[in-house]
This record gives C-alpha cells, structure tokens and sequence, in this order.
C-alpha cells in the first residue's frame, strides 16, 4: 500500500530524502560544533570562536547555494525537455554548460573587468553560442532528440577540449578554476547566495508559461491549432533556461545531471502533468544536491573542496542516465555508414600510394622543421642529428597513437554498424584512460607493462558492458551509442574526482589526459611500433569478417562466421589497440572517429582498403597534430590529442550538419 502510495506521487519520497539529509546535516554539524552553541553560531557566532564562524560564514552558505542552485538547474532540465521534446535535454547535455565555463575562462584571461559586475551574462553569452551551435547542427534533422544530443555532446567536448588548451598553456590564471569548474560548492561568505538569489527571480516567469510549454508537448499541428506561436514560446522558454543555467554556472561552475535526474524521477514517481513537475522538480533537485553535498562534506569536512560536489553529482547521474537511454526509443536517428561514402575517382592503390607518400612527407617535415629562439628553421647536418634524439620518438610515437586509435575506430564502426561510434565517444577511451589511472594511484611505480595491462582491462571491461547493456535492444546503432556516452560520463566523473583530490601528479594527468607525447622515449616508439604492425595485420587478416559483419546476423551466419566468437575476437582487438594508444596519448583526440569518415569520403569502402587508409590517415592526423603542437605556439606546446580534438572537432561537427 505504501509503496503503491510512493509510486504515484513525489511527496514521499522527498520527505525521506529531506529526514535523510537532516540526519546526515545534524550530524556533521555536530562533529564540528556542540548543539548547544548551534544557535549562537547561526544567528550571532563570536569572532573568536573559530567553529562558530565556519557554521555562521562556510556551511550555511554552502547549504543555501546548495538549494539554490538545485532548484534552479532542476527547474531548467524540466523547462529543456517540455520546450525540445526531448526527454534527456539539460544544460550539461546539451552543451550550455560547456559554453558557459568556457565564456568564463576567456574572460578571466582577457577581459576580468567584465566578472567583477557581469560575469552572469558572459556565461548567458557562452551558453547561448554553445546552444545555437547544437541547434545548428540539429536543424536538418527536424531537432530529433538523438540529434540534439549528439550535437550537445560534441560541442560539449570541443569546448572542453579548447578549455584544456587554455588551462595547460595559462596554468597559473586558470589553475583555480579547476575544481571550480568542477561545480565546487564551498564559500568563504554569503556574498555568493547574495549574488545569486536575486538573479533567480525570473524563474518565477515560468508561471507564465505553464500554458505555452504544455501546448508545446503536442505536435506542432495541434499546437498552432489552439493558437500557439511555436517559435516565440520556444525561444521565451530557452532564453529563460540558459538564463538560470548561465547564473549557476557563473556561481559554483559546472553541476551536471540535476537537470536530468529530477525531472525523470518526477515523472516516474506519478508527476505527468507539467504544472506538477515544475512544482515538484525544483523540491527534488534541491534535496538531491544538497543530500550529495552533505554526503561530500561527510567524507572531507564542510570547509574542504577538493572534492567537487558536481563531479559526484555526475557520479551518481550517470547511472540514472545508463538506466534511461535502454528504455528510450528515438524516432528516425539511425545512422546508416554507407551514407556519405563517395565513390573514388581513382583507384584504392592510387589513393593509398599518394596518403603514405603524404604520410612521409609529414614525418620527415615534423623531424627537420620547426620553430626556435631564431624563428623558424629546417635544421640539417649535425643541427638535425642533434633534434633527431628528442623529435624521433615524439613523432613516432604520435604516429603509431594515431594509428591504433583509427583501426580501433575502424572496427568499432564495423563491428556496430554505427558511423558515429568511436573509442571517444563510446567511452572506451575514458575507459582505458579509467584503468591507467587507478594503476597510477595504487602502484605509483607501475612499469610500463602494468599501465598497458590495466588500461586494456579498463577498454574491455568498458566496451563488455556497453554490449551487456544494449543487448536488449539486439545492440541497435542508436541505443549503443547513447549507452556509450552516458558510460563516458560516469567514467569521466570518476577521473575528475581523482584529478581534483590534491594530488601532486594532478597536472601530469591532466596533460596526459589531454593527449601529451613529452614522455615519450625511444623504447615506446619502438614499442608502439611493433604493436602496430600486430594489430594492424591481425585486422588486415580479419577483413572478410569486417565486410560480413554490417551484412546483418543472417548473412553473418550464411557465410559460416561465427557471431558470437567474430565479435568477441574485434571487440578483444579494438580494446587492445585503444589501450596501447591510450597509454601514451592520452583519452581525447577523435582520431578514431575521425580517420574512417575520411576514408569514406576519398571511396575506401571495403574493410582491407578503409582499414589501410585509416592506418595511413590515423597516422598522418596524428603526426601533423604533433608537429603543430610543438610549433605554432612556441614557446608554449600544446598536446598532440588536444590538437588533434581542436582539428577534428569543427569536421565533425560539419559531418553531423550534413546529415
């Protein structure tokens, strides 16, 4: 009776989790104060009593915000979803909180007059860019859920990608804003909330828009039926959400998947009608992310930040998000591969002759070209013997990352018949780049042999359960490949627990992570070289399974492969080569993405030529994006994967417009 009672309204549940946080709030308040001094120290703590102010200045502020900021992000996931229809729309997913933060990292660098008084309207500027570039990029398709998000989710790690470059190259102005940008709770005062609270009262605004946002639900035929201006509600509705999104993220950084979460958990709890979500919504994300802070706070203390309450915000959504995308059915948003290759004007060995000529003209450039203190030069003779010992390995190294990472894309494509699959955005990458640095953590002298084994356990097991999980829907492109992000998202929130926890190797990770060949020696170009040439001839031999497979399971079977023991034996290599490349380049580049859309654009469309030319393509990308690094803004260098994310991510972007 009571559970059938919980299930059909939220009013039960959130009287739990509110007894749930006041026990858990009384007791870390009473491991810093004695109840009796409780009141003192809220309404008139005494300067000298060190405790009382950390309650009156630190942790009723911290609470205040983190109510505010709750309410706020769960009222604009549920304005998201009613206005796009989309039922896995928030800010971080669409990519408004990406645009947002780094709005404000420009700022900080270039313009910090304009945060003392408006920093609130650089991140509405930021996030709006950031949403109209996904809109962009959706507008062929008609704004499908799939497309949106996709577009949310590449948009959402370019502007990542470009924050890094700015973090790695102005470590000092920026450093700060690392566990900030992570969605940082802390305060010092009350001038945050103070900030704050004001700036939310548009979200009162909403109770004008019950009725547009209601009709918007419908179809657009019925909508305009019952005299509903589409475009003009529309836009009242995003203006208002990126507002309140720009506002929190302004205050305390980047808080992921409230706006997700407590809207879904609405519904399921019995809130179908909107009035009742937007009512209820705002109650559960408070509660929800002030229980997570308290929850953070019990582990560290309320006056420590180093772990950031929105990373385990993201630790728990995650999950959730897993749990809604395999029940979710999107409509029309099945990428078919075949649909943009080209056919080649000229023939496979042609092709392949001119990218490895090309491909040897771009490693000899980046061994003998480069700048220096006097500017650019082509070094030669003793000068170039000199530079070979410190470039070789580099460029090598980059090479045979850039390589791997293409065949595994390669497979992976094949393998899911899903042209938008790739290790990055699968989560593998994150994966791979999840075992190294729990290798790291408990053995900080791991050789090198034990990074490769745990970082190729990481892929496995990341890739095992992206097929566990999809294998109800028979393991369809689309559900794959959300499954794959939300995967990457948890993973991702994990790493950036790890990298906020204060460690002295925090910014070593954080260059590796962003794709870093400094450390790369003789001994690991050699070694990556020779995992090539074994995986890329393992693939080369497979080929007839990797021209079978995108055939479907009938014809699998006709021409007598075995699915099961075929799968098994891709998924083992792609998960081996993304770790081997992973070690040394780090989880971000798009390279395996990027190569075999390329192949199919210059007409490599079966698996023997596609995989040669994405080892060509890979290779090239990578060795390019290296030499660049290295030179073009000299003194500083940027890393190889970075680059290659800043180069691949504009194509890409215009690849998802085309479709």
């Amino acid at each position: 009776m009571i559970l059938r009672y919980i299930n059909r309204h939220p009013a039960p549940l959130l009287t739990l989790m509110l007894l749930a946080a006041l026990a858990l709030a009384t007791g870390n308040l009473a491991t810093h104060l004695p109840p009796g001094l409780w009141w003192q120290a809220v309404s008139a703590p005494q300067t000298e009593q060190l405790d009382q102010l950390l309650v009156h200045y630190s942790w009723l502020p911290r609470m205040a915000m983190a109510w505010l900021c709750g309410a706020t992000l769960a009222l604009t996931g549920c304005i998201l979803q009613q206005a796009l229809r989309n039922p896995l729309a928030e800010p971080a997913t669409l990519g408004i909180a990406s645009g947002a933060q780094l709005a404000l990292s420009m700022a900080t660098l270039w313009a910090p007059g304009l945060l003392v008084h408006g920093r609130e309207w650089l991140a509405l500027a930021g996030g709006a860019v950031a949403l109209l570039l996904v809109f962009a990029l959706a507008w062929r398709r008609a704004f499908s859920p799939l497309a949106l998000i996709l577009g949310g989710i590449l948009v959402s790690l370019y502007f990542g990608a470009v924050n890094a470059g700015l973090m790695i190259i102005h470590g000092q102005e920026l450093g700060p804003l690392f566990i900030w940008g992570a969605g940082s709770l802390v305060q010092q005062d009350w001038q945050q909330v103070a900030f704050l609270l004001p700036r939310l009262l548009p979200a009162l605004g909403v109770l004008l828009l019950i009725r547009p946002l209601t009709l918007l639900g419908l179809e657009d035929s019925g909508a305009r039926a019952l005299g509903l201006s589409l475009n003009g509600s529309r836009v009242i509705a995003l203006v208002l959400a990126l507002w309140l999104s720009g506002c929190v993220v302004a205050s305390v950084g980047m808080i992921g998947f409230i706006g997700l979460t407590a809207p879904s958990l609405c519904s399921m709890l019995g809130a179908r009608r909107l009035k009742d979500r937007l009512l209820w919504s705002p109650v559960l994300g408070a509660l929800l992310l002030w229980l997570t802070d308290l929850l953070v706070q019990s582990l560290e203390g309320f006056d420590s930040g180093f772990l950031p309450t929105g990373a385990a915000t993201a630790l728990a959504g995650a999950p959730l998000l897993i749990w809604l995308v395999q029940g979710l059915r999107l409509r029309g948003d099945t990428p078919h591969s075949s649909a943009h290759s080209s056919r080649p004007r000229y023939s496979n060995r042609v092709l392949l002759s001119g990218l490895a000529l090309l491909l040897v003209a771009t490693v000899m450039v980046a061994l003998a070209v480069g700048d220096g203190p006097q500017g650019w030069t082509w070094s030669h003779g003793p000068m170039l013997q000199a530079l070979l010992e410190w470039r070789t390995p580099r460029v090598f190294a980059a090479l045979g990352c850039g390589a791997l990472l293409a065949l595994a894309g390669c497979l992976i494509q094949r393998l899911t018949g899903n042209p938008l699959a790739s290790p990055e955005l699968l989560g593998i990458s994150s994966g791979a780049a999840m075992g190294m640095l729990l290798a790291l953590i408990a053995l900080p002298a791991a050789s090198n042999g034990t990074l490769v084994g745990a970082s190729t356990a990481g892929a496995v097991l990341t890739f095992a359960a992206l097929l566990a999980l999809s294998r109800r829907d028979n393991f369809s492109p689309t559900q794959l490949l959300l499954v794959g992000i939300a995967v990457g998202a948890l993973f991702d929130a994990l790493l950036q627990i790890l990298l906020a926890n204060g460690d002295s190797r925090a910014q070593h990770m954080l260059n590796w992570m962003a794709g870093s060949t400094y450390r790369a020696n003789e001994q690991t170009a050699w070694l990556l070289g020779g995992m090539l040439m074994l995986f890329g001839g393992l693939c080369l031999m497979l080929h007839r399974w990797l021209d079978i497979l995108p055939l479907g399971e009938a014809a699998t079977r006709g021409f007598g492969v075995s699915l099961r023991g075929s799968r098994l034996a891709l998924l083992g290599l792609s998960a081996l080569m993304t770790a081997c490349a992973t070690v040394v380049i780090g989880p971000l580049s798009f390279i395996g993405l990027l190569a075999p859309h390329l192949t199919r654009m210059l007409g490599l469309v079966r698996a023997r030529a596609q995989l040669m030319g994405a080892i060509l393509l890979g290779a090239l990308v990578m060795v390019a994006a290296d030499w660049l690094g290295r030179n073009v803004l000299y003194p500083y260098q940027m890393p190889a994967g970075l680059l290659a994310a800043l180069i691949a991510g504009p194509y890409l972007m215009l690849q998802l417009w085309r479709r």
